[in-house]
């Protein structure tokens, strides 16, 4: 009986099969945005709790030393909002990015039809998007402990992804291009403290080479747009051009972090 042979003939090669199309960058960010949007709220719930509690204990203690309806105050409650922000986008992304790169999970990402901007970019919309509640619980409550007025928060709807953007694409940065995943978190926690330290103390009262420290945080200027619209006549001109610088330092942090994820990805 003869049998059959599945080799080709000689001579012949066979024509690899066709690799899938790979993903526009719009489709793609959506997909990983939902991916990690889920991830987040199952892992992250108790920490987004403890990013509020930290950020409303902040107040009370200060509360204490500084008077309601001040510009110490103004700063202080601007401050402390924009703390969860910087909690959970950077703190928590660096740490994220940092544990996928010492686990191998960029090498996942890396086969995947995916656009590297998607990726960073999804994961930071992701971890910016679950700032929302704790940011805005916040902002109300400090603005009622220093009795400041309520009506200009909606400005909150452009801090938030504003500074989120620059915090989350920071993060994203420090996570990829730290050699270790330790670095990696004490970079994040780094990050938030200088958040804290040079978000919550009002600017005037810090030395000049701090203030000019103060001035390269991403989320210094997201900050200052809130505090303004806590004064008795906001300059909103001002307001739009803090949020503007917001907008350009997140523009550059997402780049950053594009060109980090590239890095570590082929490594």
């Amino acid at each position: 009986m003869t049998s059959l042979s599945l080799e080709a003939p000689p001579g012949t090669r066979s024509a690899p099969a066709p690799l899938a199309p790979r993903a526009g960058l719009w489709p793609a960010l959506g997909a990983v945005y939902r991916a990690q949007l889920s991830r987040a709220r199952v892992a992250r719930i108790p920490l987004l709790f403890v990013a509020t509690f930290q950020s409303v204990g902040i107040m009370v203690l200060m509360r204490g030393v500084v008077d309601a309806g001040s510009p110490d105050a103004r700063a202080v409650v601007a401050g402390s909002t924009v703390l969860v922000v910087a909690f959970v986008a950077l703190n928590l992304l660096a740490q994220y990015f940092g544990q996928l790169r010492a686990h191998g999970g960029l090498d996942h990402y890396a086969t995947l039809p995916v656009p590297p901007a998607a990726v960073v970019l999804g994961a930071a919309a992701a971890y910016a998007s679950f700032t929302v509640p704790g940011t805005v619980v916040t902002g109300i409550t400090g603005a009622v402990l220093f009795g400041l007025p309520l009506a200009q928060l909606w400005v909150l709807a452009f801090v938030i992804p504003l500074a989120g953007a620059a915090l989350a694409g920071l993060g994203a940065a420090l996570g990829l291009l730290a050699p270790r995943q330790e670095l990696a978190t004490l970079a994040g926690q780094l990050g938030m403290s200088a958040a804290l330290l040079l978000g919550v103390i009002p600017g005037a009262s810090m030395p000049v080479p701090v203030a000019m420290l103060r001035d390269l945080l991403p989320s210094t200027y997201g900050v200052e747009a809130l505090a303004r619209t806590f004064g008795p006549s906001p300059d909103w001109a001002v307001v739009a051009a803090d949020l503007g610088v917001c907008a350009a330092t997140g523009v550059l942090a997402l780049a950053a972090a594009t060109w980090a994820y590239r890095r570590a990805a082929v490594r």
